[in-house]
């Protein structure tokens, strides 16, 4: 179907009354082209993806090169046995474990962050022999049985119960916590060490794993502090658990860096990647030590599915990791953030609904409040802000949900221009200006 062909009316008939549910409100456009870092709707309309898809094409939409190596690897081999290994594999798994520091040296590859989230914690129960997984209150793992039961931040009703031993720990949250040192600055060390007395006393003896993003991007961008993870990690030797970090959206350059952690001073026992190191395309990787293999080896560790190791996804990935590095789009990242959350904190000066900007490199949130003395949030209007922000041409995901219903998450692609920023903080300005004439 062309895009002349395209009947609107009819479009929108067979999507609300054929596609089942799956928790999501579309967006009332018929996206028929992305480019860049825009997505353009059936009557030729930009605007400017501040989302990257799903926080997923890193590089752009449609980067050429992506484009390019699609085209040549399916033209040459598209899938096989997953016991055969192909060359795309082998390059990948080469490229992307020389950029990772020692312990993290073994990597397997799958489809989505669930899985390479599944993956971790059944590899760390194997390992440890042990079977409880403790998350964050609003973090968001994935869909799959185990990746879904460490999920806090929404999902959790409606289906019986989750698998046992997940148990929860609350999330930093700078702006929100009520846990204070008596200067009023945040006081999360107390708050983490608090947490974990609540998860002795739930926990049966049996701790497996802990799972934490540097971001809690669905949690509304809520960045771990400084010093946090390290903390982390010095609870989870303690009671002989492996730590777990998912840097599904922060992983590849996002934030700055190559990979978050590398900024928070720890390497974790899993990395799991996913979205960005596939830029859109399903490819998502769980990387540990040498020792940790061997001894899930030893143990007789069984995560075998049709799709791990595919050819294709994993010559997207070695593409993307080729880009980023050439293009040296980490820096990029870095510079593109700072102009941005510059650009916002400024904004904060004429508009005090702006409650809080959140930045860390290319990953940013903004919260919408109705007072900044209470911190109420306002979904109400946020909601009404990402409606006109889409009229001037800028989609930013709102999170909609009670906690966070005034949080736009923005994680634009990392090879933005300053241009590209300024533009968008113009449609930002602009559409502040209406919402709140």
């Amino acid at each position: 179907m062309t895009i002349e062909e395209i009947n609107s009316k009819q479009f929108w008939d067979v999507a609300d009354n054929k596609l089942a549910y799956f928790g999501a409100q579309f967006i009332r456009e018929i996206i028929v082209k992305s480019e860049g870092v825009y997505v353009y709707n059936n009557e030729g309309k930009k605007i400017l993806d501040f989302t990257s898809g799903q926080m997923s094409c890193l590089v752009g939409h449609c980067h050429p090169e992506i484009n390019k190596i699609i085209a040549d690897t399916s033209s040459t081999i598209d899938h096989t046995l997953s016991g055969m290994l192909t060359p795309p594999v082998i390059e990948l798994a080469d490229k992307l474990t020389k950029l990772l520091p020692d312990g993290l040296d073994r990597v397997a590859f799958y489809s989505t962050g669930g899985e390479a989230n599944e993956y971790a914690i059944k590899l760390a129960k194997c390992v440890t022999g042990k079977f409880e997984v403790v998350g964050l209150s609003l973090s968001w793992h994935g869909m799959t049985a185990a990746a879904n039961a460490c999920t806090y931040q929404a999902g959790r009703t409606g289906h019986g119960p989750m698998t046992p031993g997940s148990l929860v720990l609350p999330s930093p949250n700078a702006y929100r916590s009520i846990f204070r040192h008596p200067d009023g600055s945040y006081d999360w060390k107390t708050e983490l060490d608090y947490g974990w007395s609540l998860i002795d006393a739930q926990s049966t003896g049996s701790l497996a794993c802990v799972i934490v993003e540097p971001i809690m991007s669905s949690g509304g961008m809520l960045i771990l502090p400084d010093g946090y993870l390290k903390e982390m990690k010095k609870h989870c030797e303690k009671r002989g658990m492996l730590l777990i970090v998912d840097e599904a959206q922060t992983g590849v350059g996002r934030c700055g860096s190559m990979f978050a952690f590398e900024q928070m001073g720890v390497v974790p026992d899993i990395l799991s990647l996913s979205k960005t190191l596939g830029n859109g395309l399903p490819l998502s990787a769980a990387i540990t030590s040498n020792e940790i293999n061997a001894k899930a080896k030893e143990n007789g560790f069984l995560f075998y599915t049709t799709h791990v190791n595919d050819p294709i996804p994993a010559a997207v990935g070695c593409k993307v990791l080729d880009i980023v590095v050439r293009d040296n789009l980490v820096a990029n990242s870095f510079a593109r953030g700072e102009q941005f959350g510059s650009g916002l904190i400024k904004l904060m000066e004429t508009y005090k609904a702006i409650g809080d900007v959140r930045q860390r490199g290319l990953m940013i949130g903004l919260e919408i409040v109705k007072d900044r003395a209470s911190k109420e949030s306002d979904p109400e209007k946020a909601g009404e802000l990402a409606k006109v922000m889409m009229k001037n041409g800028l989609n930013a995901n709102l999170i909609a949900v009670k906690a966070f219903g005034g949080v736009f998450r923005m994680a634009p692609p990392i090879s933005i221009t300053a241009e590209e920023i300024d533009l968008a903080l113009s449609i930002i300005e602009k559409s502040f200006a209406e919402v709140y004439a």
